[in-house]
């Protein structure tokens, strides 16, 4: 399966939470949290339909204090993460509502030879080592999750409007 094109971007689009989001924004790539089923059922209510996909020049790297990564660039390496290529309008508000205001929403390209959106960490707090997912999956999924259910009214509240 080939992810649809996604129109070009010019540069970050985090010029407010409410128009970051073009009207024809297509697939997201996700690399930390939003990878975990029991994450995205608590926030939009299902798994959306998703590939693996590899984004080069980036990694998903650990952040001071924090369980989720920020995709940072890294010239020699390859962040593993997954193309969401189905989510509604609703649900990219969700998603969207639910990054940090801190992340950049900007096109990267995929190894695939296509495009996807993703959310990146633009500075400060980022660790040497990288975001590690089993880690994250043992030690904090169960209560991220949960917490992710707590605000997820809210966040479809918002979505609404």
């Amino acid at each position: 399966m080939h992810p649809a094109p996604v129109k070009p971007l010019a540069g970050p689009v985090s010029s407010g939470r409410r128009d970051r989001l073009s009207p024809d924004a297509a697939i997201l790539f996700t690399y930390g949290t939003l990878q975990f089923d029991a994450v995205l059922v608590a926030l939009i209510g299902r798994i959306p339909q998703r590939v693996s996909a590899c984004a080069p020049g980036w990694r998903a790297a650990s952040l001071e204090g924090r369980v989720y990564p920020g995709l940072v660039a890294a010239p020699d390496s390859v962040a593993p993460g997954m193309l969401f290529t189905d989510l509604s309008r609703k649900e990219w508000s969700i998603l969207d509502a639910f990054e940090d205001d801190r992340y950049d929403l900007r096109e990267i390209p995929l190894t695939s030879g296509g495009r996807g959106l993703a959310y990146i960490w633009p500075d400060g707090e980022v660790r040497d080592e990288d975001w590690d997912a089993e880690q994250f999956r043992t030690q904090h999924l169960t209560e991220y999750a949960a917490r992710c259910a707590r605000i997820a009214p809210r966040l479809a509240a918002e979505a609404d409007q």
